[in-house]
């Protein structure tokens, strides 16, 4: 409104000494700018500015402090319920205070808490809820209007959809820990034919993933159709979907917290992503890089000649459920079977598919696999610095014998559990070693003991609630006196042995 002022005040003056043709332009200015109607900008401009207030703006105040101050009692009185609760239990509570002897109201102070709106309770009370509460009522944020403007799609809401909805996830290469900027993967699935493309992307950025999506919709051998997401704030937001509508993509994102409805591409995030790909921590150019020309053989291999099973339905009887599959087919085979492939599309699949070798792709996996396991651990180099890999030869010599030395895959590697480190220093770091000695002499104290001494030599310096700590640090030592006393050594090796090499005979 200021700036609004500010244009009357400048635009004003030109606006009455204007002849009939400047006022019009000057008019058709003013509406542009400020949107105002016609009329009323005629009327604001003939007036010139509002002058300005001299003190604040007197509010229309219905109910006096009195009601305010009964409010807050009945509010008290019903357990600090919102107004929406409130509004239909103030009748019954002021009769039942006043008919008790806890309340006595004022007919005209009673009447306007009868007429008080649920509205008008929340707002009265929302200082003294605050006050009360200690939390203040969180703003909804923009991505919450703009996950209201993109539908929801279930699971069951697919109906055998044509090829060309896919559901698309993010797979996060952090590692145990999820801190700092790490290597994510766009993964697409298509729902009719399972056809599956991976793309890494350097960070979580919306407009760099719209960037790898233009470039996925140019790999995929049929037009995008629908673009199903979960709530990520990385998917829901402005730019994607205005991209979207800019596309003719139709948008859809699944319920909260709801994965199954997102099932297609879940499967194929372990299937795929993580049995390609591993739970290394990946990061930085180079490794997005290498996970790309990953992602360029795995494509060919996984759509071409990984065959996989489709739902067709399931019936449920009482706790048991009975799925009934398709018989497995490659995401190539469902789209030459479906009878809405274009005819071009089954022209040009039926010609990459004759010229692609599974051998070759799988070994261009292995190298790109070896490849990434360097990137994420020490690199291992040869004497001319670059990275060994076998012939093709070797590799087709070695299929033979792979299964002898377990998993072939150089990716494979457990999930590593995240261990929870300190979070903040050690409270007892200065007087551990005394504390070892009090517990070394008499190992029969309780930690309640040893701290009641701790705070006699330290006053005002160590407070009870160092309690759970000094006990985790007990049980620690006393596990390694228990170990020592069994083995021999604190650690359960037993390193006796006598003159002749042979163990020492406990």
């Amino acid at each position: 409104m200021a700036v609004r002022h500010e244009l009357v005040r400048a635009t004003a003056e030109r606006y009455g000494r204007g002849s009939r043709a400047e006022k019009v332009r000057i008019l058709d200015e003013f509406v542009a700018i400020t949107g105002f109607h016609r009329k009323h900008a005629m009327r604001v401009l003939r007036s010139g500015p509002p002058a300005p207030r001299s003190g604040a703006r007197p509010g229309r105040q219905l109910y006096d402090a009195a009601v305010r101050e009964a409010l807050i009692v009945v509010w008290e009185a019903s357990d600090r319920v919102c107004g929406k609760r409130l509004k239909p239990l103030v009748a019954v509570l002021v009769e039942s205070l006043e008919r008790h002897g806890h309340l006595q109201l004022a007919p005209e102070v009673r009447a306007g808490l009868l007429a008080m709106s649920a509205a008008t309770m929340d707002r009265a009370l929302r200082g003294v809820r605050e006050q009360a509460g200690g939390w203040k009522r969180r703003r909804a944020g923009a991505v919450v209007g703009i996950r209201r403007s993109v539908p929801v799609r279930t699971f069951a809401d697919w109906n055998d959809p044509a090829p060309g909805f896919v559901e698309a996830d993010l797979v996060a290469h952090s590692g145990p820990t999820a801190s700092g900027s790490f290597v994510q993967t766009l993964v697409l699935t298509d729902i009719a034919s399972g056809w599956t493309e991976c793309a890494p992307l350097l960070v979580r950025e919306q407009h760099l993933m719209i960037e790898v999506l233009g470039e996925l919709r140019k790999l995929l051998p049929f037009p995008l159709l629908g673009f199903d997401t979960d709530n990520d704030s990385v998917f829901i937001n402005e730019t994607v979907r205005d991209y979207c509508q800019a596309e003719g993509i139709a948008f859809t994102r699944c319920r909260p917290y709801r994965k199954n409805d997102q099932a297609w591409v879940e499967q194929k995030n372990g299937a795929v992503v993580r049995r390609i790909v591993g739970y290394r921590r990946f990061e930085g150019l180079e490794a997005a890089a290498a996970l790309a020309q990953l992602y360029k053989a795995t494509r060919l291999f996984v759509n071409f000649f990984q065959p996989s099973f489709k739902l067709a339905g399931k019936e449920r009887d009482g706790a048991r459920v009975k799925k009934k599959y398709h018989r497995p087919a490659t995401p190539c085979q469902r789209l030459l079977a479906d009878p809405r492939t274009p005819a071009e599309v089954r022209q040009r699949l039926e010609t990459l598919q004759a010229t692609l070798d599974p051998v070759g792709l799988l070994h261009e996996m292995r190298v790109a696999q070896q490849r990434l396991v360097e990137i994420a651990d020490a690199p291992v180099k040869d004497d001319n610095g670059s990275i060994s890999a076998p012939t093709l030869d070797a590799f087709l010599s070695g299929l033979r014998v792979a299964w002898q030395n377990g998993d072939a895959r150089p990716t494979a590697k457990a999930k590593v559990k995240a261990k929870r480190l300190r979070r903040r220093p050690d409270p007892l770091a200065a007087v551990v070693s005394e504390i070892r000695s009090w517990f070394e002499a008499e190992p029969w104290r309780t930690g309640r003991e040893l701290l009641e001494r701790l705070q006699q030599a330290h006053p005002d310096t160590y407070p009870d609630g160092l309690l759970r700590t000094l006990q985790r640090r007990l049980k620690t030592w006393r596990g390694e006196m228990a170990r020592k006393m069994v083995f021999g050594t604190a650690d359960g090796t037993d390193t006796k042995e006598s003159d002749t090499g042979a163990p020492a005979s406990p």
